[in-house]
């Protein structure tokens, strides 16, 4: 049997040097492929598509965190993909902090255009009602709309000198009770304590801009005056049509120079129910005692709606120095001297029992 015949030496090594050739070309070429496609198009987790999502993004994120953040979420399948996506639509550092609602698998066009304008603005509905407090209106909104309590509370109580607004020149004692218009409001969910203020604020202005002070200003009294007496008309009045008769009781005794001696001042230093004042109550020192201050108190101890606001700066014009709640319905005695108002008292002491 012949002999097959040999390659020569130099062919032989000629045909290992193509293979290793071929094998470190394709490898030259093959394995940058492979490493880019990696790095840009391999998802960073495995998750089923059109999946609700709920992201925060950090306020300060960078484009790479936040690339980071919709990766490992499954919105888009890869973070470097994102970051170069992100260049190309000239969005980088422009995407917005917040929470997003999105969904797996979304294209990076449409995921950037949602963070570049930020996430969608919810607003609540919070109805004020007239003569709320300080301490009410920052739990109500912050139940309703999100506003910290805390907050709104220090600065309603505290800030007055923060907000430039020419009627707030007369305020004394720093605080924002009764020019914190009770209305039905809309606003941002989660919106800061000055934002809510300043909503407040800008509606007392509205409404007051019709309030006719004529004769409020013929007596002497400015526009503070005028809300401070509204508002202990806002916590006295149980009915609207006595509104303008507490306003006469509470001008003629300001005329006189009598002490006021309205039961809502000593309740808002002292919270609690008008029928548990006890007489040392009466004698607290305080501001806004007027059993014991004469005159007005220190400042509003509510925030009153607009009838209130009318019935202060034009009183009904009566000879009342006095009123004695006497009906289960809210309703008053308005009185004109000593003897009346002793028969007022009996009469409501036999309604209430007190």
């Amino acid at each position: 049997m012949a002999d097959a015949p040999r390659v020569p030496p130099a062919r032989g090594r000629l045909r290992r040097g193509l293979t290793v050739a071929g094998v470190a070309l394709f490898l030259i070429l093959c394995v940058p492929v492979g490493v880019g496609w990696y790095l840009l198009y391999a998802p960073a987790s495995r998750v089923p598509a059109d999946e609700r999502v709920s992201i925060e993004v950090p306020s300060g994120s960078t484009t790479a965190g936040i690339a980071r953040i919709l990766a490992g979420s499954g919105v888009v399948a890869n973070a470097n993909m994102f970051r170069i996506q992100t260049r190309l639509a000239g969005a980088d550092g422009k995407l917005k902090a917040g929470r997003y609602d999105l969904y797996t698998g979304m294209p990076y066009e449409e995921v950037i255009d949602r963070l570049r304008k930020g996430p969608p603005i919810e607003y609540a509905t919070v109805t004020i009602p007239e003569g709320f407090t300080i301490d009410q209106i920052a739990d109500r909104l912050q139940a309703q709309a999100g506003v910290s309590a805390d907050d709104f509370r220090e600065l309603a109580t505290h800030g007055a000198d923060r907000f430039h607004r020419f009627y707030l020149d007369e305020v004394t004692t720093g605080s924002l009770e009764g020019y914190l218009f009770p209305k039905t409001y809309r606003l941002r969910r989660g919106a800061t304590a000055t934002e809510a203020v300043n909503m407040m604020l800008d509606q007392f202005e509205k409404e007051v801009a019709a309030l006719d002070l004529d004769y409020a200003r013929a007596k002497g009294r400015s526009l503070h005056d005028v809300v401070i007496i509204a508002s202990m008309i806002e916590r006295e009045a149980r009915l609207p049509k006595e509104r303008s008769l507490v306003s006469s009781v509470i001008h003629n005794r300001l005329e006189r120079g009598m002490y006021l001696e309205i039961d809502a001042t000593i309740e808002y230093v002292l919270p609690g129910n008008r029928f548990r004042l006890r007489s040392k109550d009466l004698r607290i020192d305080s501001p806004y005692n007027t059993y014991r201050v004469r005159g007005l108190p220190a400042g509003p101890i509510a925030n009153p709606g607009m009838a209130s606001l009318r019935a202060a700066a034009a009183p009904a014009s009566t000879g009342y120095i006095y009123y004695v709640l006497t009906g289960r319905d809210g309703s008053h005695t308005f009185c004109e001297n000593a003897s009346e108002f002793a028969a007022a008292k009996r009469r409501s002491k036999e309604v209430f029992g007190k």
